[in-house]
């Protein structure tokens, strides 16, 4: 028996256009989305060369028209040169991007005295997501509350944190937060098992303890998002390898089978997967894309069965029950056992919608 859900929304993915397609561009990008029941994914800006202005905000956008196969919208990044321009093209982007701590690309501000601005200008309207953690995720915080204004945290990995924006939200601070795949199904504990290299990932997988506090603490979970960043077999096994994990095609299973388990609701997975997404992010609604899964299909996860490029997962072998049979994007049907059907550039840029 299928259930139906509505379209699913991503918040936080890379796609790695421009600068990388070898692994990623957002043809495959958008081809795995939708194979993990994806209707609108936002793209993340560190790519080569990174989204800081409009023209390499075009750059993006015109290879999403292109080749996009689900809808989508681009983050601006934050730059220390950057806010006034960051301000004209608010209504443009899916929100402004600032990574307080170390990135893939060259966005990380080092000097706070560079985050100010974009705290202050940026429009309370828009989404004003922050790459911090620990200390920078606090400061973060604290910058919320002086400027009275709501504030995402992405990826959080740690009791620490989540106990912090536990207190934030306690105190009525507006402030939202995200939690990986990886960090809720993966510790410390499995880097030898995935491997050094293939097991680095920003935040770095984190004790068992701080897994537990992620689930202690979902009711201050507000979304579940993949931070899908594809790299390479040969990039990851490398002298120097690059953190990230593929993670679109995968969250949704590991999701469902944590529902069979009991440790979630399938309300549980919708709120944090369409509806939160849709409110913080002001997305439009879309009651024409919906997916259809199956929960009682149990199988394994294989890279070879997955469309991202890069050729590879953390969770190959795992054993999970849930999977997606059908996705309809605009009362169309654009995957369907296993074969994706949307072609490129039907996609369309939510903020034009």
């Amino acid at each position: 028996m299928l259930t139906k859900l509505p379209g699913l929304i991503d918040v936080h993915v890379h796609l790695r256009e421009p600068g990388a397609t070898h692994k990623e561009d957002w043809d495959s990008g958008t081809a795995a989305a939708l194979a993990g029941g994806f209707t609108t994914v936002l793209a993340m800006p560190n790519t080569n060369a990174a989204i800081v202005d409009g023209q390499t905000l075009g750059l993006s956008l015109g290879a999403a028209e292109l080749k996009a196969r689900c809808d989508y919208a681009q983050y601006l990044g934050g730059s220390s040169t950057n806010p006034k321009t960051a301000l004209e093209l608010s209504n443009k982007v899916a929100g402004l991007k600032l990574y307080l701590d170390q990135t893939y690309g060259d966005l990380k501000l080092d000097d706070m005295a560079d985050w100010l601005p974009h705290f202050a200008n940026w429009p309370k309207r828009a989404p004003l997501a922050v790459h911090a953690e620990g200390k920078t995720l606090a400061a973060a915080i604290l910058l919320a509350a002086i400027y009275d204004r709501p504030v995402h945290l992405c990826h959080v990995s740690r009791r620490e944190e989540i106990l912090l924006i536990r207190t934030a939200k306690e105190k009525g601070l507006r402030v939202t937060c995200e939690v990986c795949p990886h960090h809720l199904f993966l510790s410390e504990d499995d880097i030898l098992a995935i491997g050094r290299g293939r097991s680095e990932v920003r935040p770095r997988l984190a004790t068992k303890a701080d897994q537990d506090a992620l689930w202690a603490n979902l009711g201050v979970v507000d979304c579940f998002a993949t931070d899908h960043a594809p790299h390479t077999l040969a990039e990851k096994d490398g002298n120097n390898p690059l953190p990230g994990f593929p993670g679109l095609e995968t969250i949704l299973p590991l999701l469902l089978t944590a529902v069979d388990e009991g440790r979630l609701t399938l309300t549980d997975v919708v709120t944090r997967l369409h509806d939160n997404p849709q409110r913080i992010f002001a997305l439009p609604k879309q009651p024409t894309n919906y997916i259809e899964v199956d929960l009682d299909s149990s199988y394994e996860i294989h890279a070879k069965d997955q469309y991202t490029r890069c050729g590879w997962t953390p969770f190959e072998g795992w054993k999970v029950k849930g999977r997606v049979v059908r996705v309809v994007l605009r009362g169309k049907t654009a995957y369907e056992d296993g074969r994706v059907l949307a072609p490129p550039g039907c996609g369309k840029n939510i903020r034009n919608l």
